[in-house]
């Protein structure tokens, strides 16, 4: 008599199945970052002779023409920029209205409160062509600060509504004894309250940030002129301006993604375990 369990087989063969799985898609979904960066630092020649072959020969030219012809190192700029600002007005606001919804009690704050987050619901196509007119006559087409005004309103709806979750699963008894205490509402909100909400503040820094960093849209139709091009925009016309070099090609992409995956990776704990405690608060 064995001591093996019956149906250990079983399940140890379909754990197996599932990480070969796993692995499979993981291979599938990785190849063309792969691909990308071995691209970007060929000779174009090798690019030319063996575009498929992985990290074959190493050169910079690549990403020296990208940076240099194709305006790269304005378009980084622009892009931070862009991205920088539009997050942490995104964040203060967020971080205000979500603690006013779930702790402060006023008249009207749940039918305000579905009023915010139905911005999630109305696509931008909807109001991209008035607001361009909007802010043509506001002055503000073809600025800084009308373009990171647009991009932190597109977020703002979500950012309201995460924040809330992590506000709403505090106890009450903070800001409560806090009041006993003599804590003004400002005190509770800075000293008490945010705090607690690091990792949902992190979370959400860097959503906001990805989301902004990769927004095409937005630049491309509020920057006419194109003097505050970013990454996403200039890549695009770097693509329809010349016949495709594929090797200049895939280091300006790797230009505009290399920010967002460092980002990511020194940050993944924080955004993982923000979203999941998001997700369970919610």
């Amino acid at each position: 008599m064995t001591g093996r369990r019956p149906g250990s087989g079983r399940r140890r063969r379909v754990l197996a199945g599932t990480h070969l799985l796993l692995i499979g898609l993981s291979a599938v979904t990785l190849f063309p970052l792969v691909l990308t960066i071995s691209t970007a630092l060929k000779t174009s020649q090798d690019v030319k002779v063996n575009p498929f072959g992985l990290f074959s020969s190493f050169s910079t030219e690549n990403l020296v023409t990208a940076w240099t012809v194709g305006n790269f190192s304005d378009y980084v700029v622009n892009s931070f920029l862009l991205s920088v600002p539009s997050t942490l007005l995104v964040l203060v606001l967020s971080t205000m209205g979500g603690y006013a919804f779930a702790r402060l009690p006023f008249r009207g704050r749940t039918v305000l409160f579905y009023l915010v987050i139905m911005g999630l619901l109305v696509p931008f196509f909807t109001y991209m062509i008035p607001l361009y007119f909007q802010l043509r006559a506001m002055g503000l087409l073809d600025s800084l600060l009308g373009v990171n005004l647009v991009l932190a309103s597109t977020e703002l709806s979500f950012g309201t509504f995460f924040m809330r979750a992590f506000f709403s699963d505090l106890p009450p008894e903070l800001d409560q004894a806090a009041r006993v205490d003599g804590a003004s509402e400002w005190q509770i909100f800075l000293r008490v309250m945010l705090p607690l909400v690091t990792s949902g503040i992190g979370a959400l820094a860097v959503f906001t940030f990805l989301k902004t960093w990769n927004n095409f849209l937005v630049p491309l139709l509020y920057i006419p002129s194109g003097r505050y091009r970013p990454l996403t925009t200039g890549l695009y016309l770097f693509v329809g301006g010349r016949s495709v070099d594929i090797g200049p090609l895939a280091a300006g992409t790797l230009i505009t993604i290399l920010p967002v995956i460092v980002l990511f990776v020194a940050l993944q704990r924080q955004v993982t375990q923000g979203f999941l405690s998001g997700a369970v608060k919610g």
